[in-house]
């Protein structure tokens, strides 16, 4: 299962380390390229609830499987795309693969082990979110840059193989149980916690998205880093992702909003200071660790919150933290994209710092009905140190 998550979390960031190298091989703007984060997260917004509810009564593992089969072929056909309409296909099949096996396998691991392993597991299963930032995307980065982004495409499409041959061989039968129905989909949203969840993450993801997508062409530009020095200030970025996460986990349980609302703020004091200390590889650095460390609390804490709002069912929570947090992301990436076409690479991180400023005033002072400390960690604990999403 964290094998699995991680192949999808790495398959869908990947771009972020490709992007010049993917636009310049296609020839389209950076703009254009970064349709490659905007096409999986729309699919997957939509596959979340569509997928979860159609297929409410088949064995999960089956469904698990199917979805690595679905990630297997997209890596592939990006790997052999002979033009750039081949790649967006490829991304349009990686949405559906975020949007069923994050909404179904979310959830599962309380029937993969004994009721006292449940934490440990849930944790091994979520540490793949920031592994795939960590050691995914930079190490993809790296392969793309020795052997052509063609190649890491490659390696993910056979890891993908990898993984579902051991969901077949190593997964017990998981027959459906508390089917989601549309109805619980409802009866969340109508919830205050609900639309607290919805607007802290709409806010938060966009602004991170927004300006992160096009995190390597700013360090070309304005950083003037080398390709191979790239991988290693996301290697420092994924490495802030992982002690965030944590931080998060352990603060999560006693303050809530004030873990939500230091992340948000670190996202923006490091998005609006890298136009003017990121022109120097130490400020970049520095300002990248941070924006790490922010971000790498964001998706405990998101879905700390939305499964606050369903304590009962967590599938419908995860459904819908999935298609929020996703259709964020695409449209943070998309916002994004015109800018840096229209503008600078500085003005596109501005504008991140801007909405992430926006995020925190919203925290501040929002006033949830229930008392934040009704966090449902006897039903799904946020892992010490995991992160959903994408």
């Amino acid at each position: 299962m964290m094998m699995g998550i991680f192949a999808i979390v790495t398959t869908e960031i990947l771009p972020i380390g490709l992007l010049t190298s993917v636009g310049t091989s296609f020839t389209v703007s950076d703009g254009t390229a970064g349709l490659m984060m905007t096409m999986p997260g729309y699919l997957a917004a939509a596959a979340a609830p569509t997928v979860t509810v159609a297929t409410a009564r088949v064995d999960r593992r089956f469904m698990l499987c199917a979805c690595m089969i679905l990630l297997a072929s997209a890596n592939f056909i990006a790997a052999a795309a002979p033009g750039y309409w081949a790649m967006l296909v490829s991304r349009v099949l990686v949405g559906l693969v975020i949007g069923g096996f994050w909404s179904i396998g979310a959830g599962l691991a309380d029937r993969l082990v004994p009721a006292r392993s449940t934490r440990r597991a849930t944790a091994v299963v979520f540490s793949a979110v920031p592994l795939g930032s960590v050691l995914g995307v930079p190490l993809g980065t790296l392969v793309g840059d020795l052997a052509g982004w063609r190649t890491s495409f490659a390696v993910m499409g056979l890891l993908s193989v990898a993984v579902l041959v051991a969901l077949a061989v190593l997964v017990p039968p998981l027959p459906a149980e508390n089917a989601t129905r549309l109805t619980a989909l409802r009866g969340m949203a109508r919830s205050p916690d609900t639309r607290f969840a919805l607007l802290v993450t709409v806010l938060v993801v966009l602004a991170h998205f927004g300006a992160y997508t096009y995190v390597t062409p700013f360090l070309e530009r304005v950083t003037h880093v080398s390709s191979g020095l790239i991988t290693v200030f996301l290697l420092a970025y994924g490495a802030a992702g992982i002690l965030g996460n944590f931080l998060a986990g352990t603060a999560l349980a006693r303050h809530p909003r004030a873990a939500v609302g230091v992340a948000g703020g670190l996202i923006a004091f490091a998005t609006l200071a890298l136009p003017f200390l990121g022109r120097w590889d130490l400020g970049a650095v520095a300002l990248l660790v941070l924006w790490g460390a922010g971000y790498g609390a964001v998706p405990v804490c998101s879905q700390a919150w939305f499964a606050r709002a369903a304590p009962h069912a967590p599938e419908a929570a995860s459904v819908l933290f999935t298609a929020s947090f996703q259709a964020t992301l695409s449209t943070g990436a998309l916002a994004g994209g015109v800018v840096m076409d229209r503008t600078s690479p500085s003005a596109v991180m501005m504008l991140g710092g801007a909405t992430a400023i926006v995020m925190v005033a919203a925290v501040v002072s929002g006033r949830p009905r229930r008392s934040a400390s009704e966090l449902p960690c006897h039903r799904v604990r946020p892992p010490r140190s995991a992160g959903p999403g994408l």
